[in-house]
């Protein structure tokens, strides 16, 4: 994806677009914490309103998907329903009910008598969100970049246009309605505009891809804007020596099946030698929900003794998403094992295990290097709305900035802010008046 590609012409129209979205989100940044709040409430009284015509763009959308047989995962993303409007509607009102954070004060220090310095919480300012597939993200981002003062430029997948357009028109009507610049909200169309956006590393802050790893390191050697990947969620499900069968195949399943196309299911469960005895009542209830197992040759004669249906593994199964109900199984000697495993397959997003022992649980968590570490807990709990973040721009498996699900702070950087009485910098040092650089408590201010 490279601007150098894209005709004068769509540059000049797309440079318009980012040079809208930089004076909308001033506009919004500094207007009051209730009317970013009332936008976010009146977004989700018309996501009720319109709910037959968002479901009837989504089924336009599916049915064109079918016929250019779109691959199963991204099918399963596409999909927009009654409930996901639901959860959409309830991550807005919370976002609605969590404290403004546009200046919200983080510290407080006093350099000296009467000259008082501020850190607030302020936002990055326009950032473009480039991702496939899920209509749902318009709205988790949308408010997100609302709550937080953003503007937000959503590039969807071409497979969702027209359900996309149509929530993209629902945010801007909510913006509007407040006397606020709808164009802090656009939507982006076809990959020669995202590419032009790419150029304009003045304009745009940060880019969020949320897709592929190979989507992910394009975008990052196109552009000079920061890039926040959030890329492929290959997550571990590690069943310890001791731990509880009907725990371990609840957990499973749940990763496995509760949603397999998201990003947070289980893809890699990592088996200890002592717990095989007890593993065919956890694959037992992995194939009754459907699933297709994949072992490798220490795990299958444990399953097909047991008549398991599992086809060998393959050399790249450990390291893959699949998206579906497909499970690889792996065999661990110890807890040392199983982190190495983690560290070598995983892609740092979420991992979990199962054990009653505390110490090994917290060992476990102390040491596995992911955005996200549970213990006796599904991975799918990986999730900004379930988290209480009302929603989340996506779960980033970077190290640089926000790490996990990404919500409102994610998406927040910091100012400082000083109040003097006509002080000049020398009149300190050299034998002049001193600091004091007295940390004082942010609830005084």
């Amino acid at each position: 994806m490279s601007g150098a590609e894209v005709s004068g012409a769509n540059h000049g129209a797309m440079r318009d677009v980012a040079v809208g979205a930089r004076r909308a989100q001033r506009e919004l940044a500094s207007a009051s914490g209730d009317t970013r709040r009332r936008a976010l409430e009146r977004l989700a009284a018309l996501l009720s309103e319109h709910e037959a015509d968002i479901l009837a763009a989504n089924a336009a959308d599916l049915e064109r998907a079918a016929r250019e047989s779109l691959a199963p995962p991204l099918l399963a993303r596409l999909k927009l329903d009654a409930a996901k409007l639901a959860t959409l509607r309830d991550g807005l009102l919370e976002l609605a009910r969590s404290p403004d954070p546009v200046g919200e004060p983080l510290s407080r220090t006093e350099l000296d008598d009467g000259l008082m310095l501020t850190r607030v919480r302020s936002p990055i300012g326009v950032i473009l969100i480039i991702f496939e597939s899920r209509p749902d993200a318009v709205i988790q981002i949308g408010g997100l970049a609302l709550r937080s003062g953003n503007a937000a430029l959503l590039k969807g997948g071409r497979e969702a246009g027209a359900t996309n357009a149509a929530l993209v028109a629902l945010l801007r009507q909510a913006v509007s309605e407040q006397g606020l610049d709808p164009d802090v909200i656009q939507g982006v169309e076809g990959r020669e505009a995202a590419a032009a956006l790419l150029d304009y590393d003045e304009l745009v802050d940060l880019v969020i891809p949320r897709g592929s790893g190979a989507l992910v390191r394009a975008i990052q050697s196109s552009t000079r804007i920061p890039v926040l990947g959030h890329a492929e969620g290959v997550c571990c499900l590690y069943l310890h020596a001791d731990a509880d069968p009907e725990m371990a195949a609840a957990l499973a399943v749940d990763g496995k099946c509760d949603y397999p196309a998201a990003c947070n299911a289980t893809e890699d469960l990592l088996v200890h030698r002592d717990f095989l005895p007890r593993l065919p009542a956890v694959a037992a209830a992995l194939v009754a929900a459907g699933v297709t197992l994949r072992a490798e040759p220490g795990i299958l004669p444990v399953l097909t003794g047991a008549g398991i249906d599992a086809a060998p593994v393959g050399p790249d199964d450990a390291r893959t998403e699949y998206g579906d109900r497909v499970l690889s199984l792996h065999l661990i000697e110890d807890l040392d094992h199983a982190i190495r495993c983690i560290h070598d397959w995983g892609s740092g997003h979420t991992d979990a295990i199962v054990t009653p022992d505390p110490v090994v649980a917290e060992d476990f968590l102390r040491r596995v290097d992911s955005a996200s570490v549970f213990h006796n807990a599904s991975t799918r709990f990986a999730d900004g709305y379930r988290y209480g973040l009302g929603a989340e721009v996506g779960i980033s498996t970077g190290r640089i900035h926000a790490r996990g699900p990404v919500g409102v702070e994610g998406l927040m950087t910091t100012r400082w802010l000083l109040r003097g009485g006509g002080q000049i910098a020398g009149d300190y040092g050299g034998g002049g008046r001193s600091f004091t650089h007295r940390r004082l408590p942010v609830s005084d201010g």
